[in-house]
């Protein structure tokens, strides 16, 4: 039977128009027999987006049609890009353009205009897969109708819900509703509710929203839950060690948040002589235990990766598995795939090699608790103080290397937010970035660059990270406002990320340098998944992969089954493994996304429950925002971003100055610009909106 691969490199590559299904049998020379395999798989192919039908039941792939296929992404203005599946240019869609296609939805789009030094424009033609099936919103009720009004930053259109399809909901009830009818340009999308998560304010509420609006799987399967008992039942008697590394003698720790659930990677380190050391980087061996066949692993690519909302963590595996069997913890003999390095104090590595392992960690350690014994405000075993400083200063050459072919870091200020048994926030506070957790990390990107670099050697089928170079037109828009703040950023059609590197080192220790990184950071495409090589720009990484997190990554799950079948049994890569890793890769990285805004949406929510207690508050922050409406300020430490609205600014008329990112006032010309310290004070919070109201604190009041 004629494969995928076959049919789409003839139609991307020989036929000369659309083909008829009988037209593309001919050509491959398909057997009658096989002849409706081959319609099956061509239908499969449209459903995948891979090819277009287009007149007359002719197929093409979307490319040679002028068409983009990819994921949506529609703004707060209302507006789209399409992500294109394949990588380039994303496509702006204006929101007259959209169709009924919506938020995170895998669409086909037709590109009518290529716009010199802009993004291509261009219009939704199908949608080829809805991202979600359920909405959630507020219901309203009226005697004429009723109708759900969706979270903000899910659907950007209220739903109409028939009299007889409320479900029992009321008035102001948050619902979960299924969508019956998408709707169309001129029509607003129907729906039957089919289940009421409680009223507005309810304790809990607002975070089961989220979970339902990003249609996050909370409960495991019955079947799963049995599975994964059973495997840890059966591991009771004792760790298999044939064919595995002995690692049990060796100092071995982790280095996780202080309320880590899971510890999927453990650090070992030896000196071998004067000076030579020998780092492990040991990680969780998931795949021991979870065949790609069982239904544990359906459901692990399902959820693709753990979600961590701000109340409650969405594992990707049974906590059997995730918090206990494949957990490092330490006392406990655990299975391990480990990367042992050998490397000098200037961060040469002079050798890599790959095992499977079993190690008994000694220690689990928080970033705080390994902090504190580096810096000696405690008093631990000898010989783990030693380590853990040789382990900061190796990491520390790692890191000096690393920025020295270009690789970006990016200080952004982080806030965690702490609640109580109710849900209810208690105390906002910034994370510190301490040198642990650059330890930590450096010898994780070491890791996950030298399996990657195995691959491409080995010439195996792989699942890469990758992040394509940031859009010409964004580095203009990022060059022009960084020069408001007498900030350059030099102009190239090749954006090299040492560039970028150089801005963010011009604002180092500046007040101004979380607002920066922030507006270089929004500059630069999302990481992505794929199947095919191609570079990391923002770590300059020619190669790269993860490896490190199979307890709460699926790609590290598939990575590390490649890596186990090839490189530590000789064995080749299974046919049908090489052709699902275009699809695993594409469902991590929409899940990837959905978790990620997920997370976002859970902290800034209760952030603004938060600031709902300090009505009247003032706070000291930075303008990280001019617009002719007004001010965005960002808070210090509780890193809440609100708005000054221009109403606001009584003691003048004020104008914005486009050629200076800023507010002047007209007769007194005084000047809000970008980067800018204020005291504010807090006028009012819309919690669901997510929108924080800001004024200018009197004078003498902070």
């Amino acid at each position: 039977m004629t494969d995928r691969k076959a049919v789409l490199r003839y139609l991307a590559e020989n036929a000369e128009r659309p083909l008829k299904p009988r037209e593309i049998a001919k050509a491959l020379k398909v057997a009658p027999a096989e002849y409706g395999g081959l319609r099956r798989m061509l239908r499969q192919l449209e459903r995948d987006g891979e090819i277009y039908r287009v007149r007359k039941g002719r197929y093409a792939v979307p490319g040679r049609i002028n068409l983009t296929v990819g994921r949506l992404q529609v703004t707060r203005a209302g507006h789209g890009f399409v992500i294109p599946d394949s990588g380039g240019d994303d496509l702006f869609v204006r929101a007259s353009n959209l169709d009924n296609a919506y938020d995170g939805d895998h669409v086909a789009a037709r590109v009518e205009r290529r716009p010199r030094g802009r993004n291509p424009e261009g219009s939704i033609v199908k949608v080829l897969q809805r991202a979600r099936t359920h909405v959630v919103g507020v219901l309203h009720s009226s005697r004429r109708y009723t109708y759900l009004v969706p979270r903000e930053g899910s659907l950007h259109r209220d739903v109409l819900v028939p009299v007889d399809a409320k479900g029992g909901a009321r008035d102001g009830d948050v619902v979960v509703a299924t969508v019956t009818d998408w709707g169309s340009e001129h029509l607003d999308p129907a729906g039957e509710v089919i289940e009421v998560l409680g009223r507005v304010g309810d304790p809990g509420v607002d975070i089961l929203a989220i979970v339902h609006s990003h249609e996050l799987p909370a409960e495991f399967p019955p079947t799963v839950l049995a599975d994964a008992d059973e495997i840890r039942s059966r591991a009771t008697g004792g760790v298999e060690l044939e064919g595995r590394a002995d690692f049990r003698e060796s100092l071995t720790f982790t280095i996780d948040p202080a309320d880590a659930k899971d510890h999927d990677d453990a650090i070992s380190i030896q000196r071998l002589k004067k000076d030579l050391w020998r780092v492990g980087v040991h990680i969780a061996d998931v795949s021991h235990f979870v065949d790609e066949r069982s239904a544990i692993d359906a459901e692990a690519f399902r959820r693709g990766t753990s979600v961590y909302l701000v109340d409650r963590v969405l594992p990707m595996l049974p906590e059997a598995l995730s918090g206990d069997l494949c957990s490092l913890k330490p006392g406990m003999d655990r299975l391990t795939l480990s990367v042992q390095f050998e490397l000098n104090s200037g961060g040469d590595v002079l050798k890599t090699d790959v095992s499977a392992g079993v190690i008994r960690s000694r220690y689990a350690l928080s970033y705080e608790e390994a902090q504190a014994i580096v810096d000696g405000t405690v008093t631990p075993d000898g010989e783990l103080k030693r380590a853990l400083c040789q382990l900061r200063d190796l990491a520390s050459s790692l890191r000096e290397r690393r920025q020295a072919r270009g690789s970006l870091d990016f200080d952004l200020p982080e806030a965690r937010v702490v609640v109580n048994a109710a849900g209810e926030p208690t105390h906002v506070h910034r994370l510190m970035r301490l040198e642990t957790h650059q330890l930590i990390e450096e010898f994780m990107i070491l890791a996950n660059e030298s399996v990657a670099r195995m691959a491409i050697k080995q010439s195996l089928p792989f699942i890469f990270r990758v992040h394509e170079p940031p859009d010409p037109e964004r580095l203009d828009r990022l060059r022009e406002l960084v020069s408001r703040l007498d900030l350059r950023l030099p102009g190239t059609d090749d954006p090299s990320p040492r560039a970028l590197q150089r801005l963010l080192a011009q604002v180092d220790g500046r007040p101004e340098e979380a607002i920066v990184s922030s507006l270089v950071l929004r500059s630069m495409k999302q990481a992505r998944y794929s199947a095919e090589l191609n570079q990391h720009f923002g770590l300059a990484s020619h190669a790269y992969a993860h490896f490190t997190s199979p307890i709460r990554r699926y790609p590290d799950l598939a990575v590390h089954r490649i890596l186990r079948r090839t490189i530590l049994e000789g064995r080749a890569v299974p046919e049908a493994w090489s052709e699902r890793l275009a699809s695993v890769a594409l469902q991590s990285s929409v899940r990837e996304r959905q978790a990620v805004e997920a997370e976002r949406e859970s902290v800034e929510l209760k952030k603004m429950e938060y600031m709902e207690r300090h009505l009247g508050d003032v706070f000291e922050g930075t303008v990280s925002g001019a617009t002719p409406f007004g001010l965005f300020v960002l808070l210090d430490d509780l890193l809440v971003e609100g708005l000054i609205h221009v109403s606001q600014l009584q003691d003048d008329y004020y104008h914005f100055l486009d050629e200076k990112y800023a507010l002047v006032g007209e007769v007194r010309k005084r000047s809000y610009r970008l980067g800018d310290r204020v005291n504010v004070q807090v006028l009012s919070v819309d919690r669901e909106a997510q929108k924080l109201d800001l004024g200018l604190a009197p004078e003498g009041v902070s």
